[in-house]
């Protein structure tokens, strides 16, 4: 009996491993095509493939208990998508990426970085307002301040709260927040994230010092 209650406990911990070597794949499939998918495709092109590559999360999350870290690239995909694809066609992905992001907070709202902070502040930010849909500059802010807060060298946090100071027009803090994101260090396997979004870092910069 006690070798077969051995047994039950090591194959639902091998299980339980390859469940989550599985999870930590998926999310590392959606970061790197996302970032082939933002950076590299134009036009139509990068229409479908976002397209596709929703699908791929939704399948992902579908066959396996959804993670924060996937609940969060799942949202990526979906926000990078409605802003790829622009108009009210995009506010369900929007909301749809909103109810992912308030989901995976609230497994862990740190994961990743606390990438959910600022990637729910930048749709807050992005969003038209209310009748239209859910926009709202001042959770734009607290969400994308505490994004910082959390991670006060990541790239992508100083990046997005310094945007959202630059369209406040407070370009001197905008640039400050710039810098910061410029002199992040790299992300071990993230070159294309990180060579495309230190080329939207330097022509906000330039844009940014040129309105000062």
């Amino acid at each position: 009996m006690i070798r077969n209650l051995l047994i039950t406990l090591m194959t639902s911990l091998a299980m339980t491993a390859n469940t989550f070597a599985d999870t930590v794949d998926d999310v590392e499939h959606l970061e790197l095509r996302w970032a082939e998918v933002n950076y590299l495709l134009e036009g139509d092109e990068k229409l479908a493939a976002f397209e596709q590559l929703v699908a791929e999360a939704e399948a992902f999350i579908e066959a396996s208990e959804a993670s924060a870290e996937l609940l969060i690239w799942s949202a990526i995909v979906k926000s990078s998508y409605a802003g790829a694809k622009g108009g009210l066609g995009a506010l369900g992905l929007a909301k749809a990426a909103k109810a992912e992001f308030e989901k995976a907070m609230k497994i862990d709202a740190e994961a990743l970085d606390s990438s959910a902070y600022t990637s729910l502040g930048i749709l807050y930010h992005s969003v038209p307002g209310w009748p239209i849909g859910f926009g709202d500059s001042k959770k734009a802010e607290e969400l994308l301040r505490k994004g910082v807060e959390n991670n006060p060298t990541g790239i992508d946090n100083n990046f997005f709260y310094a945007n959202f100071l630059a369209d406040k027009k407070e370009y001197a803090k905008a640039e400050e927040y710039y810098l910061r994101a410029q002199a992040a260090p790299p992300r071990p396997g993230r070159d294309v994230a990180d060579k495309g979004r230190q080329a939207e870092i330097e022509l906000a910069l330039r844009a940014v010092q040129a309105a000062r």
